[in-house]
């Protein structure tokens, strides 16, 4: 399977083309399950057969759509093996706002089996051809965002988890000595999902747990969303925004340069 170019918003295909393929992008679905529940994924890897450092990259609250494969395309596209997880399942494809409230409400609402999905599809990650296990990161944007916190709250081994304007808060806090792995949190300093009081919240949660590895990085005017591309709804606090997409993005790049070295 590979991203159709002709079915993607011509903001996809403008945030996809930000990353040069230099050398060839191989992709593939993949089927599994977790607790019973068929999962389904996308693939994107570089050509060739060297060991690279995996990426989990999360859906935000509409599931499995052209956003998070881009965003794995782009990974491949850097050089890493990169996992469009899922954690709704693949029987549940929200088909607009309200279902995916629903459906992202149902995992907010129970911790454990949030965090449930989150470590099968990490697992997924690690048995993918050409991963090296001890080099593997968690991300996600917005629902994506919280459940790729989840992961280090729940003491994932993972090299490093980073959430693209991903809510704070969680039904259940870290415990202290249970964060081991380096987070980046990029947020939007106008997003009314993830007010100044989460992000302070967090940060004594954080501190609590004992990590000595965390940052929040805060972007002025930015909204909810504000990596999504085709996000336009500023009237709902969400909404795209290139600085911050591209900043987001860089910082990224250089959290995974450090975390993978």
């Amino acid at each position: 399977m590979t991203l159709d170019r002709d079915s993607l918003t011509p903001a996809l295909r403008d945030v996809l083309d930000s990353v040069p393929d230099t050398s060839g992008v191989v992709t593939e679905s993949v089927m599994n399950t977790a607790g019973g529940t068929d999962i389904e994924g996308y693939v994107a890897r570089p050509e060739g057969h060297d060991l690279r450092p995996g990426v989990l990259v999360i859906h935000d609250w509409f599931g499995l759509v052209d956003h998070v494969k881009v965003r794995a395309e782009m990974l491949a596209r850097l050089g890493y093996v990169a996992l469009a997880g899922d954690i709704y399942g693949a029987d549940d494809r929200p088909a607009n706002g309200d279902e995916a409230a629903a459906l992202a409400g149902k995992f907010y609402g129970d911790t454990d089996l949030f965090r449930e999905r989150v470590l099968a599809n990490l697992d997924v990650l690690r048995a993918t051809p050409g991963v090296d296990p001890e080099r593997i990161a968690v991300m996600g944007y917005c629902f994506g965002g919280s459940a790729s916190l989840e992961a280090v709250r729940a003491g994932a081994d993972v090299a490093g988890v980073v959430s693209f304007h991903g809510g704070l808060k969680t039904g259940a806090p870290a415990e202290p000595g249970s964060v081991s792995a380096p987070v980046l949190v990029l947020t939007g300093a106008d997003d009314p999902v993830v007010p100044p009081s989460d992000v302070v919240a967090f940060e004594d949660e954080m501190k609590s747990a004992g990590s000595d590895d965390w940052q929040v990085v805060t972007y002025s005017g930015a909204l909810h969303a504000f990596a999504v591309p085709d996000a336009d709804a500023p009237e709902h606090g969400a909404a795209f925004q290139a600085t911050a997409n591209r900043r987001s993005w860089a910082a990224m790049q250089t959290f995974f340069g450090e975390v993978f070295a």
